[in-house]
């Protein structure tokens, strides 16, 4: 059942902060990125860092099958009941940007049968450079990229690089096997970002997710103030 949203535009975000009863809905962050860029196991790590402080679901999006699901049900990042799955049947993008309405019946179906919830995470299938959210859908998105697909990706840009609100450079652990120079890549990245935050990551070590769950607290923070 939906909320009335208008899919574009800021102004979509601010009208549908609260559900019909008056209470306020769960923060929507959207992740997407290429296939094989970390994506799944971003939000399999947030779960496992937030779970306790915070009441949250997560939506995944694939083309005809629930794999992302079903890795996040296997790893028990959360109870069965607050993962769901959307099969786009198409191109991820069009399910989180041109027809959201599979999603966003989704994150509702969610808030109303494990709510209330403080936050969603809504995961698109692997896309390209291209793929951005409907602001309708989610009120920040994160973009993941990986140092194995080449340093010169932040240097190439596309919406997702230069638009996002949160940029993350992942399998930071990577770089010495397959040539990566993480100097570049970060110079490149916020040279397209105009100051918008980008993270470089790890998910094998060092502080692994922790400065992503940093930012997704400050924006639920600044989004329930």
């Amino acid at each position: 059942m939906h909320l009335g949203h208008t899919h574009d535009g800021p102004a979509a975000v601010s009208a549908d902060a609260r559900r019909p009863d008056g209470t306020r809905r769960a923060l929507r962050v959207g992740l997407g990125g290429p296939v094989g860029s970390g994506k799944t196991a971003t939000v399999a790590a947030l779960c496992r860092a937030l779970r306790a402080e915070l009441s949250l679901a997560v939506v995944t999006n694939d083309i005809y099958t629930r794999e992302d699901a079903e890795f996040l049900l296997r790893e028990a990042v959360l109870p069965p009941e607050r993962i769901s799955a959307v099969e786009t049947g198409a191109c991820p993008h069009t399910a989180i940007r041109d027809d959201i309405s599979a999603n966003l019946e989704a994150v509702e179906d969610l808030e109303d049968t494990v709510g209330p919830l403080d936050l969603i995470l809504v995961e698109s299938g692997g896309d390209n450079l291209t793929a951005t959210f409907s602001k309708g859908l989610v009120d920040a998105q994160i973009f993941v990229i990986d140092v194995a697909g080449g340093d010169d990706i932040p240097r190439k840009g596309g919406p997702g690089v230069t638009t996002a609100d949160l940029l993350v450079v992942n399998k930071t652990d990577l770089a010495p096997y397959v040539g990566s120079d993480l100097a570049r890549m970060s110079a490149d990245a916020r040279e397209q970002r105009a100051g918008l935050p980008v993270v470089f990551q790890s998910l094998r070590g060092g502080d692994g997710v922790a400065d992503v769950a940093a930012w997704v607290r400050g924006r639920l923070a600044a989004w329930t103030a």
